[in-house]
């Protein structure tokens, strides 16, 4: 608080106040930038990578140490104080979890609390300077408006100096080796600063420096290269150098987190006693294939142990599940960090982590949560080789789901894909490339048999996430100047990076309905749903029902029976039903919504409902080898949130011609005593058997997922009464425990009457 004149409060300076206010007016706020009291003695600056200069970690210099921020109850309205004090004119956003590496010193501030409207950081409540219970793991960052305040100078703000910072790197392949396919796996490597490209000094250069180059570049690992040719290649170019030092340890994710000696201006074309740094890498198993080199062995934790990524749509990313004991479970987040992504990344064959991602940001698993508190050193093979906590369930919830963004070689495969037509870039017509160097053309997709599992390779060839929708007919969509059908047959697994993986006709185009309005498209998302089904339910609820068959009328009218109730003396007589409970639910990023909208939904007049889709589920018996001896299907005759997790609220019920869908964080239960719920047995002979339920079975709907689409169980019927147990996702186990499933009950199965 500003002190206070003894003068102002006399009679007769109260009297002059009046005057002048009476005189002047009211004085009006000042509209150029003031020095803020409340900052004065802090200094700001924004560090840390890749980043660019309006982003980065907030770091607050204070009594002459630099500090940073916990993220812990950070906010977008701190984000927009801190930014003002940084001179731009608002935050378009922040990050938690050390986005930009963590940082070193104090941590200042924690639990930081603004409105948004504070004219300086101080104004802000938070736990004090310097009492935090955060670690650097922790640290903040913004994003602002590239937008300068008007007038802002601050001699507050520190400007780090960006031309130190190294803000990509790439390979320059070796002239006159040939035309190499991509991705680059070999050459000389150059940084890009803020000045442009330069090449980097070999002196004193490592294999440690080469496995954080490849890293970043989207590989695994590195190997030796020939370095006589390419100093031979050096002595016939003359080269700029923008790196005469470099030394890193080789757990680093990025370079500029590496020890870097930078050249002067007048310096950068010398190298004494050295040339050009040289590097090759080893790709991993993805993309072995298309850099024309063998795939490399990965290496693997010992045992049964293995690592995949689920729920993320691009390759590369997702959330990190690991394989204990022939059981898949999730990671917890707890001091989740990018070293630990790291060694995850390099395990499944892709280059460093990007992002390491805390609670659940590629959407939540179900069933066990193998490890918690994992702490790499990066230098590891595998993420079971790091120091780690063995957790309960009370230890962390699902919500806390540790996820990665890995780096990835760049393939130019979305050079060779585009849409054209759409409302938006996420739509339209599908269009490829094809031929070869001087007699390239685009040309169009035949629609015959295009689907969502089609749709997906395409969505993700353009980077672009998700299909939310195959499109055989595309005729509402301008097809502007290409007419030409050079693509047909397309039948793909959904797994490949491009449509050229998938399998397709060759030169010869066979296409049913030729015209442009039949064409392949697409419509692309960044998020989608994903549905499980709680398995552990169905063994739960299962029984036998014989129910009369004058009670099934409106059953058999929407083809719940098997065909041989057709044959059946109505209304006498009965069918044995296998009854349970079905409990799906949506686990993804997006909500799942029926394909078709209202206008297309049937309306059955027998029990009184829509159907918005023909088949959500098919239930069906199977004998140990495969063969179905009994069917079941259940129409989505009423999708809606029955109960969601706590902090999720209901968005969709039937009632009333109401929306239908499954809100993430929701589910839907159909009951064991609701008509079609059941798989009719009456025609089944005793025997062992397996009851297998399979969600969305024809790829109506886009998922994230599709692998954990199907439950299955043991069955023995013996004519009277059934056993059912060990039900199971058929993604929840390895593939050598799936292939140990057991085709009859154990002792500890539960007897079914």
């Amino acid at each position: 608080m500003r002190p206070v004149s003894v003068w102002q409060w006399s009679p007769w300076g109260l009297l002059l106040c009046l005057l002048c206010s009476s005189c002047l007016g009211s004085p009006s706020p000042s509209t150029a930038p003031e020095k803020r009291a409340g900052s004065q003695g802090l200094r700001f600056r924004l560090v840390g990578f890749p980043r660019k200069p309006f982003e980065g970690r907030v770091e607050i210099q204070r009594a002459g140490e630099w500090g940073t921020i916990c993220d812990d109850d950070f906010t977008l309205q701190a984000a927009h104080v801190l930014c003002r004090e940084l001179g731009f004119t608002e935050a378009t956003g922040w990050t938690h979890s050390a986005k930009y590496g963590p940082g070193t010193g104090r941590i200042w501030l924690d639990n930081l609390s603004c409105s948004g409207t504070e004219q300086s950081v101080t104004d802000c409540t938070s736990r004090g300077w310097g009492n935090s219970d955060c670690t650097h793991d922790e640290d903040a960052g913004v994003i602002c408006k590239d937008q300068r305040l008007p007038g802002f100078s601050d001699s507050n703000v520190i400007e780090v100096e960006h031309h130190l910072q190294v803000e990509e790197v790439r390979l320059r392949p070796a002239v006159g080796r040939g035309r190499r396919p991509l991705p680059v796996t070999e050459g000389l490597v150059e940084v890009r600063l803020l000045d442009g490209w330069w090449k980097v000094c070999d002196k004193g250069w490592s294999s440690h420096n080469s496995h954080v180059v490849c890293g970043m570049l989207g590989f695994p690992s590195e190997k030796r290269v020939n370095a006589a040719f390419y100093r031979l290649l050096a002595q016939r170019q003359q080269h700029s150098f923008g790196l005469h030092g470099v030394a890193c340890v080789g757990t680093e994710a990025h370079l500029s987190l590496c020890f870097l000696e930078f050249y002067r201006a007048n310096d950068t074309t010398r190298c004494p006693g050295g040339g050009p740094a040289v590097v090759s890498c080893v790709p991993g198993p993805l993309y072995a294939a298309s850099s024309g080199q063998k795939k490399q062995q990965q290496s693997k934790p010992q045992g049964e142990a293995r690592m995949r990524l689920k729920g993320g749509a691009h390759p590369g990313e997702g959330r990190v599940e690991v394989l204990k004991a022939g059981t898949w479970g999730t990671v917890c987040d707890r001091k989740w960090d990018l070293h630990a992504a790291s060694v995850v990344c390099r395990e499944l064959g892709f280059g460093t982590a990007r992002e390491a991602l805390r609670g659940a940001r590629m959407g939540q698993g179900m069933g066990a949560i193998h490890l918690s508190e994992v702490r790499c050193s990066g230098q590891e093979p595998s993420l079971w080789k790091c120091p780690h906590k063995n957790i309960t369930a009370e230890d962390c919830s699902h919500v806390q789901d540790a996820a990665v963004r890995c780096n990835l070689p760049y393939t130019g495969l979305e050079t060779k894909i585009r849409l054209s037509g759409g409302r938006s870039r996420y739509e339209g017509r599908v269009e490829v490339q094809i031929g070869g160097p001087g007699s390239l053309r685009w040309g169009l997709i035949c629609g015959d048999d295009w689907g969502t599992l089609e749709a997906m390779v395409a969505c993700r060839q353009l980077g672009l996430g998700y299909a939310n929708h195959g499109l055989q007919e595309t005729w509402y969509w301008d097809s502007g100047n290409i007419t030409e059908i050079v693509m047909s047959g397309v039948r793909c697994t959904g797994a490949e990076l491009s449509l050229d993986q998938c399998a397709h006709h060759g030169t010869h185009i066979a296409c049913k309905r030729t015209e442009t309005r039949f064409t392949a498209g697409v419509i692309c998302s960044e998020t989608a749903s994903d549905l499980l089904l709680h398995s552990a339910l169905v063994q739960e609820t299962a029984y036998i029902e014989d129910r009369p068959l004058h009670m099934l009328y409106c059953a058999a009218e929407e083809n719940c029976l098997a065909r041989s109730a057709h044959l059946a003396n109505w209304p006498y007589g009965h069918r044995r039903l296998l009854r349970f409970s079905s409990q799906i639910h949506n686990l993804g990023r997006a909500d799942f919504r029926p394909k078709a909208g209202r206008h297309s939904w049937v309306w059955h007049e027998c029990h009184g409902h829509y159907h918005s889709m023909d088949i959500f589920t098919h239930y069906d018996i199977l004998t140990p080898n495969g063969t179905k001896v009994a069917e079941g299907h259940k129409a989505s005759f009423c999708l809606e949130d029955t109960e969601c997790q706590e902090d999720v609220s209901k968005r969709y019920e039937c009632a009333n011609f109401g929306e239908q869908g499954i809100t993430v964080g929701c589910w839907d239960l159909y009951r064991h005593d609701i008509d079609c719920q059941w798989i009719d047995i009456t025609d089944v002979k005793p025997g062992n058997y397996i009851l297998q339920v399979v969600i969305n079975p024809n790829f109506e709907v886009a998922e994230s997922d599709y692998t954990n689409n199907a439950m299955k169980c043991n069955c023995k019927y013996d004519g009277h009464r059934i056993w059912v147990h060990n039900c199971h996702l058929d993604d929840a186990f390895s593939e050598e425990a799936n292939k140990r499933f057991e085709r009859y009950p154990g002792q500890t199965s539960n007897q079914i009457v």
